[in-house]
């Protein structure tokens, strides 16, 4: 059990930005260091590739359609905006077992329930993204002497309408000391000052970053750090769109990638690698603090995302309709008292575990997060017993932004199957095919695999109470039903 829990969550972090995972030009020493002296999880996921859903399902240790939360509150289609009064939160049972709660950065977890309602230090940050003109970000900036938020060299693309695109990236003319990114860094080791001066009190401290979320914006040192002339684009930006579900090709054109030269998408990435290095930095800093204020022996300390990113790949940039590994695989690194360092585990693990492990690093019932399980045993080295397997295969779910979009994923350790009930189903072979470039759900050879998928996947949506599965009863080879599609039920009364 660890006394003290640090944990670290990023926005729209995409796995291949990190030198621990493979990455050998951007600079990640802090997370490094990290993933050397714990667990670093090759098949980690969200359990949905959106910041709402995904927060509120770390928070509750539940799934989306359980919680609720189904999209972000600036893009809602007629979903619920706010977790309901009584509804289970893991900050509440470490609060009645006696632990501070600090969250210091993004929220987005609700409207008008903020993170002091479920029990949280820190000030109320709202928003997709850095909130520069919050007061206490700007009282900040005042009491140090530094200037304002000011921007300038924008980069956007040309919507199909003809006007200019969302932002994507922009120079930041402020220092380093300046950024939101540094003022969180900064807020986070106060509140580590103040719970040290009771040493009695475990804590359990989050810093959410804002970042590496588009757009960009960053200080010309970090905007400019990486060469973009050194980037070789992702692979999948010979995606063509062709057997794929066409809202894909909508997205694109959403996110303008077709009016953008080669040598922009190199300069956004470059820019995102920037971002990246940032919040390593400063996380660093926290990480560092702990340290000197002797918090960081007994400390477990996570770190992940909600969801990934696309910058660039598969013609594509932010998230949306569409369940590749970009957006939902995410780094996932833990660190725990006595665990084993320089660990690698490719068991299919997700954010509501972290959930789990939380719980379980505090004492209290793990089976609390009730779609999560602790990460605990693999920490610790031991291995999957007859009696306690890890799971074999990971649901993902999807509902929506800007529109209602209703998908349903399930991965194995080589293949994932979409159902996009509106448009063309997906199977992807992930071996043979990393960048899912080709969509293989018609292929007669896989025909076995993608059936044994979709009765899986059919199963387990049915198992754990989501009404997905009812479109898939009638629609597709599931095998055993528990829902009668046809109504049969019917025929046994008088008939007229």
């Amino acid at each position: 059990m660890a006394r003290n829990i640090l944990f670290f969550l990023t926005d729209q972090h995409r796995t291949d930005t990190l030198g621990c995972y493979g990455n050998a030009v951007v600079q990640t020493p802090n997370l490094d260091a990290l993933a050397a002296a714990g667990t670093r999880f090759d098949r980690c996921y969200t359990p949905s590739a959106i910041c709402t859903p995904a927060r509120a399902s770390l928070l509750t240790g539940e799934a989306p359609f359980r919680h609720k939360l189904l999209a972000n509150y600036e893009r809602n289609v007629g979903y619920l905006e706010d977790l309901p009064e009584g509804q289970y939160t893991f900050s509440e049972e470490l609060a009645g077992a006696g632990y501070r709660l600090g969250l210091i950065g993004k929220w987005h977890v609700g409207t008008h329930r903020k993170a002091s309602d479920f029990g949280f230090d820190g000030p109320d940050l709202p928003g997709w993204h850095n909130p520069v003109d919050h007061p206490d970000y700007l009282r900040y900036l005042e009491e140090r002497g530094l200037p304002p938020y000011r921007i300038s060299d924008e980069v956007r693309g040309t919507f199909p309408n003809g006007e200019p695109g969302n932002l994507l990236a922009a120079t930041l003319h402020q220092p380093l000391e300046a950024t939101f990114e540094h003022y969180l860094a900064d807020r986070s080791i106060e509140l580590l000052h103040r719970y040290a001066e009771d040493p009695t009190r475990p804590f359990f401290l989050a810093t959410h970053f804002f970042g590496p979320h588009l757009p960009y914006v960053l200080p010309q040192e970090y905007r400019e750090m990486y060469d973009p002339d050194d980037i070789e684009l992702p692979a999948s930006i010979a995606e063509t769109f062709e057997g794929k579900p066409p809202v894909q090709r909508n997205y694109s054109a959403h996110w303008t990638f077709d009016t953008l030269s080669e040598q922009t998408s190199r300069e956004l990435i470059a820019a995102y690698w920037g971002y990246v290095t940032l919040v390593d930095s400063q996380i660093g800093r926290v990480l560092d603090a702990a340290r000197e204020l002797d918090l960081l022996d007994d400390a477990a300390v996570l770190f992940s995302a909600d969801h990934g990113e696309f910058t660039g790949a598969h013609r594509l940039h932010d998230k949306g309709p569409a369940m590749y590994e970009d957006i939902y695989r995410i780094p996932g690194i833990v660190t725990v008292p006595g665990g084993a360092a320089g660990q690698t585990s490719e068991k299919l693990v997700h954010l509501i575990d972290m959930t789990a492990t939380v719980l379980d690093l505090a004492g209290l019932d793990p089976a609390h997060a009730v779609d999560g399980s602790s990460l605990l045993p693999i920490l610790r080295g031991d291995q999957d017993t007859d009696e306690a397997p890890w799971r074999e295969d990971l649901l993902g779910e999807f509902h929506g932004h800007h529109f209602p979009y209703p998908q349903r994923m399930l991965v194995t350790d080589r293949y994932k199957v979409v159902v996009n009930p509106d448009s063309v189903n997906e199977l992807y072979d992930l071996r043979t095919d990393p960048h899912e470039l080709r969509n293989a759900y018609d292929d007669p050879a896989l025909r076995e695999v993608r059936d044994d998928l979709l009765a899986r996947l059919y199963r387990q949506l049915r198992d754990r109470g989501d009404n997905f599965y009812h479109w898939m009863t009638s629609m597709y080879p599931v095998g055993d039903k528990s829902y009668d599609t046809s109504l049969s039920s019917f025929e046994g009364g008088t008939q007229l």
